[in-house]
């Protein structure tokens, strides 16, 4: 009992700091979303709000995109960062200069990752099309065009987002216990067997930290859409918190 009170204490700062700027203001802006406070003091109005942000044509699709862009960054973020920790984690030479190449991308702010991307992407002149009249395929306008726009935009994420949950999983994989795999490798256990019934297990707390994380930065995603797409064209590449950030 002495141990709980004590950890409490302990533990009773940061959730005072967690109550007064987290769910304070989350429970005030759902109190204050069924008032209208356009004009005058606050006038009761219910659900109105909701019914006239769900009945407009541009949030829905922006709630397309972001499920759609959730889809493709998320699940493919984890399982290449997953890879380059299992990969980086054997005796390799030159580790840590690999550790850092698939790390900096994450270092760099978020302007200048648009920057880079924004001249990749480029038609006829970018990287990416150069690269591709080597073997004469004609490139498309990766930004211009409603159905690559958002393909363009989950690739960039995923360079970008790899390397950081990278080293999420380079410290779990340093603490998971080398007996076991000892043990399995005695018995004959093959690679992927080790990895599908130890490593994938094991990983699991890691795993979900990860994701909470790939799916935050996933639905906040506005300094890359300023630079490279302002949302468009025609909204298929706009997501929420740039919606919101612009229009309301």
């Amino acid at each position: 009992m002495k141990e709980n009170v004590f950890a409490y204490t302990l533990l009773l700062p940061s959730l005072i700091f967690l109550g007064l700027f987290t769910f304070y203001p989350t429970l005030k802006s759902i109190y204050l979303s069924f008032f209208d406070m356009t004009f005058g003091p606050a006038e009761f109005v219910g659900l109105d709000q909701y019914k006239a942000v769900f009945g407009d044509d541009i949030f829905l699709k922006v709630i397309k995109n972001n499920i759609i862009f959730v889809s493709g960054t998320v699940p493919a973020s984890i399982l290449l960062a997953m890879y380059m920790a299992i990969w980086l984690n054997g005796k390799l030479r030159a580790n840590s200069l690999l550790r850092a190449a698939y790390f900096y991308p994450t270092v760099i702010p978020m302007i200048c990752i648009a920057n880079i991307w924004l001249f990749i992407y480029t038609p006829d002149y970018g990287l990416l099309d150069k690269f591709l009249n080597l073997f004469h395929i004609q490139g498309v306008n990766w930004l211009g065009d409603p159905s690559w726009v958002m393909f363009s935009l989950i690739v960039m994420m995923i360079w970008k987002e790899a390397g950081f949950f990278m080293i999420f999983y380079l410290a779990g994989l340093q603490n998971l216990p080398h007996e076991v795999y000892e043990a399995a490798k005695i018995e004959g256990a093959k690679p992927f067997q080790m990895f599908r019934s130890i490593t994938f297990p094991l990983l699991m707390p890691t795993t979900l930290f990860v994701l909470i994380v790939a799916m935050t930065n996933a639905f906040k995603m506005v300094d890359h859409l300023f630079i490279m797409t302002k949302g468009g064209p025609n909204n298929a590449s706009n997501l929420l918190l740039y919606l919101v950030e612009t229009r309301w």
